[in-house]
């Protein structure tokens, strides 16, 4: 065959990384819409947490997690999420830039490094990705941050985060939680409950629901007092409708 009509080998090592992206695009965002209309079966950060209970040889570990419909779960939960979390929530696109600013400045003043991730942030690295401050994860959780936001309703993304979140260690979502700490049905929780739920957040292997320490009641009726500023359960029903789409 004619040199002119070879394929340099280069070439069709770019062919074939344009087809390996073009193929993890469609395949990815092809999850996320199966998943607008599906409940998760698991996520990344619960199978990470039971790989790393294997391996460290953690034999009484119980991984605790199942899914509760929206219409199944307290008003008062998604809110406290929502004020405790972000509480620009119902109006952002996936990222909430003020905040990121802020935990920039505050770390240029060398001032303590705060967390400025959304609840849509949260869902994606959850579900998708694995703990951790590299380029590569950020760089991942930005992008299915951008396909949650375009493909799912709001509520559909807080229905998702309030079922996958890591209320304890190996207590994963309000289901599981509500049984574990408070004994009773996620319907049934109560404001002070929801609040106490979402005050863990920031680190839930090291704060407790069941044995909260003074940091933990604090922060519980910081996000009460948020709750009740923010309009109650309403402030949810009201910004976020449940077929929400952009």
């Amino acid at each position: 065959m004619p040199a002119l009509f070879r394929r340099h080998p280069l070439t069709r090592l770019l062919r074939a990384l344009a087809l390996l992206v073009l193929a993890w695009l469609a395949i990815s965002w092809l999850l996320v819409l199966v998943l607008r209309f599906v409940p998760p079966w698991t996520s990344a950060i619960m199978l990470e947490r039971r790989l790393g209970a294997t391996i460290h040889g953690e034999h009484g570990f119980q991984l605790r997690q199942h899914w509760v419909p929206w219409s199944q779960v307290s008003t008062w939960v998604p809110l406290a999420m929502v004020a405790g979390e972000d509480q620009k929530f119902p109006y952002h696109h996936g990222f909430d830039f003020d905040s990121i600013q802020n935990a920039i400045d505050a770390a240029d003043d060398g001032r303590r490094l705060r967390g400025a991730s959304t609840i849509s942030q949260q869902t994606a690295k959850n579900l998708f990705l694995w703990n951790g401050r590299s380029f590569v994860r950020k760089g991942l959780e930005a992008y299915f941050t951008v396909l949650i936001e375009l493909s799912w309703p709001k509520q559909r993304i807080l229905e998702v985060y309030m079922n996958i979140a890591e209320l304890g260690d190996g207590v994963y979502g309000v289901g599981a939680a509500s049984e574990t700490y408070f004994h009773t049905s996620p319907s049934r929780l109560d404001q002070a409950q929801a609040a106490r739920l979402a005050a863990v957040l920031p680190n839930p292997r090291l704060l407790h629901v069941d044995r909260p320490s003074a940091y933990v009641l604090r922060r519980a009726g910081w996000i009460q007092q948020q709750m009740e500023q923010l309009g109650g359960p309403a402030y949810v029903a009201g910004h976020i409708p449940p077929h929400r789409t952009r």
